[in-house]
Order: C-alpha cells, then sequence, then structure tokens
C-alpha cells in the first residue's frame, strides 16, 4: 500500500501546481498589455466641460469710392421684332450716353435681356346674359437691364440723368461699394477674434481659469452691397435743365463673423 502514496501525492502537488502558473502567467500577460492601453488614451483629450465656445462679430465701415447702378429700357410694341427693334435703338443711345459720361465698356453688364406677351382682358357678354373673360394678345413687352460700375462718385447724379437722358426708363437702384475691400475685410475679421479672445479672457478670470489654448476657429459671415432705392422716377430724374440728381454716397460697412472654441484649465 506504501508504494502508491507518493503517485497520488505527486498528482495532487501537480493539481495545486498547475493553477497556480496559469494565474502567474495571466498576471504577466495583464502587466504587459497595461502599457499598450494606457498608451492608446490621447493625452490631449479635451473634456467637454473645461471647453469655452465664443461667437464674434466685428464691422468696419468706410466711404465708398464705387457704385453700382441697376438700369435700363423696357418697351412695349404690337409686335416681338418692333419691341426688340425699339429696346436695342434706345439701349445703344443708353450705351453711347455712358460712355461719354466716361463709363468704360469693362464696367458695363447685361444683366437681364427678356421678350414676353402682353395680354388684355375682356368681357364678353353672351346671348343668355352670362359674361364671358377672355384674353387677348395686346402686343410684346422688351427689356433689356444694365449694371453700370460708376468709379466717379462726383458725377454719379449727373451719369443717371444722361442714362436717363438717352432712353432708359427703368431705374432699379443703386448700391456702394469699395473696389479693393480685402484690407477692410481683414481689419474687421482682427477686430472679431481680438473681441473673442478677450471675452474668453474675461469668462475663465471669472470662473477662476485661465486659457490653455484655442482648439478650434470657425469664419463665417460675409458683405454684399445693399441697394438704395431711388425716390424719383426715371421720367422725372430725366427733366431738362433740372439739377442733376442729388445722391449720398455714406459708408458702407463690412461685417466678419468668427466662432472660436477655447481650452480652459487651472
Amino acid at each position: 500500500m506504501r508504494r502508491f502514496v507518493t503517485p497520488i501525492s505527486s498528482l495532487f502537488a501537480l493539481a495545486l501546481i498547475v493553477p497556480q502558473a496559469a494565474c502567474a502567467q495571466l498576471q504577466a500577460m495583464s502587466q504587459e498589455a497595461a502599457p499598450v492601453a494606457a498608451a492608446s488614451v490621447n493625452p490631449n483629450s479635451i473634456q467637454p466641460e473645461t471647453t469655452l465656445e465664443i461667437n464674434a462679430e466685428a464691422s468696419v465701415s468706410r466711404e465708398p469710392d464705387i457704385a453700382y447702378l441697376s438700369a435700363g429700357v423696357q418697351v412695349e410694341r404690337k409686335t416681338a421684332a418692333e419691341a426688340m427693334s425699339a429696346q436695342a435703338e434706345a439701349m445703344n443711345g443708353v450705351f453711347d450716353a455712358l460712355k461719354t459720361a466716361g463709363v468704360a465698356a469693362k464696367d458695363m453688364q447685361t444683366s437681364n435681356l427678356s421678350l414676353w406677351p402682353r395680354y388684355d382682358y375682356v368681357e364678353l357678354r353672351q346671348k343668355d346674359g352670362t359674361v364671358q373673360h377672355q384674353q387677348r394678345l395686346a402686343g410684346y413687352t422688351a427689356s433689356n437691364q444694365l449694371t453700370v460700375k460708376v468709379r466717379d462718385l462726383d458725377n454719379l447724379g449727373a451719369t443717371m440723368d444722361s442714362l436717363v437722358n438717352a432712353g432708359g426708363n427703368t431705374f432699379n437702384g443703386v448700391s456702394f461699394a469699395l473696389d479693393d475691400d480685402s484690407g477692410v475685410q481683414d481689419e474687421a475679421r482682427r477686430k472679431a477674434m481680438a473681441d473673442a479672445l478677450a471675452r474668453a479672457k474675461l469668462y475663465a478670470d471669472a470662473a477662476g481659469l485661465r486659457v490653455v489654448r484655442i482648439v478650434k476657429i470657425t469664419e463665417g459671415g460675409s458683405y454684399s452691397p445693399q441697394p438704395m432705392m431711388m425716390a424719383r422716377k426715371a421720367e422725372a430724374m430725366a427733366m431738362d435743365g433740372a439739377a442733376p440728381t442729388p445722391v449720398a454716397g455714406g459708408e458702407v460697412e463690412y461685417t466678419a463673423n468668427v466662432s472660436v472654441l477655447f481650452q480652459l484649465g487651472k
């Protein structure tokens, strides 16, 4: 019986050793994997509660140096050919007048050329006493619209009057701008960014924090001249002997918008 004790004891000891070795191997593997997991965490990651987003806007005003006119010719005739011929003759006079006023050919651009039928609506009484409404062709309307860039603002009113006197009978408005607005737009952008930085520092100080860095900058907003509608009709502008149409350019305003995301910290 004694010769069987030693193998049984050996098997029992082996059974105890194997789980311990397996545990030790698992611990070693976890220790080796730990640095890999730690390395996968971005040390520069930002928690949402440590950020501040500021939307800032700034405007810069300047005296304009150019103007855009929107004017043209609109005529009505019995036939389409007559309408197109009449508007062409009137527009030739407008082009000549603008050239005489010093407007270069490159500063004149056709913005709309159209032709459409014009109808009259008549009432026809039937024999039974009822009234029938009927559409009848009355003629054709031809329109030719022009966008003009005027560089001499001192003669802007006289230029508009010469345009009307030459045959132009539609006037849609005038807008003012800067011929080169890159500098003033950059100034507005710098002012908007400076405002965003100042406000971020104010909020950070109030919260007992500081501005660590800028995380993201998003630019938005643009400027486009807004037409100023004329109070006088084209017919009134064309009065012989009248003083030139008074026009005030005032100032044009360029606006920049910026959205800045800041990281705050202790």
